[in-house]
């Protein structure tokens, strides 16, 4: 698999990342995808990392802590451990009820929690994960936190997730934000205007997440099974699977189908690799929980694509 560099961090990461999120089972910050077996979810790390992927991105958020602790059982004892990416700023009560907490306290306690839930001694890439409006005027305590605990050795880098560049601004007039994580794909293009600009500009790294839109563009995804989703999927609070985007979306899982097959990829690959071909972009985060989930992305391609069908791809129409 191919590599870059991840901004000015000094890491060198694999094109994709094994995306956590989804192995944190039924009780999700960020939303739930189903319930999940931790021993595939394992077998699937260990078969991603087979196939050359480098890095894990994690969150406490995924699963109230229980993403972090697969992970953990995963990379124990492995002679070449992955990197290992996780965030802060989402907290649960033991009721599992979720907030945006983002007060120093509580960063300095998230990362305590991380670190023996991931069971290493220092966390890779730590990052804010998410900001409310009620939080931001807390970003620069907040980011300041993070400068500390890279200087105490906790963490190795830090950075930020779903962040505006008025907010990478702020951070950066204290210390230089390593790398950005916002989402990215052919139905979410917002970040191509502005955010994606300025990182380039200032070489900052990013790991953009959801390429394949939660699973919509790999083309397994018809209205019966939209329809079918269970009330508390995520899927189910996410415009672009529902009207009007959706006919829109289709629309463009036909021509990854037909676009792919003239190059012998499907159309989540497809996905990933235009994803891939922006200059700003470092790396994917996608999200595995089966061994034939990686299978089906990670072998038979490297993810390189011609300009031309790039440029085809781009022309599609976004919501």
């Amino acid at each position: 698999m191919r590599s870059s560099n991840l901004g000015r961090t000094g890491f060198s990461i694999s094109e994709v990342g094994f995306g956590a999120w989804t192995i944190g089972g039924d009780a999700n910050a960020v939303g739930n995808l189903g319930a999940v077996d931790d021993d595939v979810s394992i077998a699937a790390i260990h078969r991603a990392l087979e196939l050359g992927v480098n890095w894990i991105d994690t969150a406490p958020g995924y699963g109230c802590g229980h993403s972090e602790r697969v992970v953990g059982r995963a990379i124990a004892g492995l002679d070449e451990p992955p990197l290992i990416f996780s965030k802060c700023g989402f907290v649960w009560d033991e009721a599992g009820h979720v907030s945006v907490d983002i007060r120093p306290e509580t960063i300095r306690r998230d990362v305590d929690e991380s670190l023996e839930r991931l069971g290493v001694e220092s966390i890779d890439l730590f990052q804010i994960h998410w900001v409310e409006p009620e939080n931001d005027s807390e970003i620069e305590d907040a980011w300041s936190t993070l400068v500390e605990l890279r200087d105490a050795g906790k963490v190795r880098a830090i950075g930020v997730s779903n962040f505006d560049v008025g907010q990478i601004e702020r951070c950066e007039a204290i210390a230089r934000v390593d790398t950005l994580q916002p989402p990215y794909s052919l139905v979410e293009r917002g970040i191509e205007r502005e955010l994606l600009v300025h990182c380039d500009a200032v070489d900052m790294g990013v790991m953009i997440y959801s390429p394949m839109q939660s699973g919509l563009l790999t083309g397994r995804f018809t209205r019966e099974r939209i329809d079918a989703l269970a009330e508390d999927d995520a899927r189910k609070f996410d415009p672009n699977f529902e009207e009007p985007l959706l006919t829109q979306n289709l629309a463009i899982v036909d021509e990854l189908i037909r676009l792919g097959e003239t190059v012998g990829l499907r159309p989540g690959q497809l996905a990933i690799a235009w994803a891939l071909v922006n200059p700003a972009v470092d790396g994917a985060i996608v999200g595995f929980r089966t061994l034939e989930q990686v299978e089906d992305i990670l072998v038979g391609t490297d993810f390189a694509i011609e300009a031309g069908l790039a440029n085809q791809l781009a022309a599609l129409p976004a919501g």
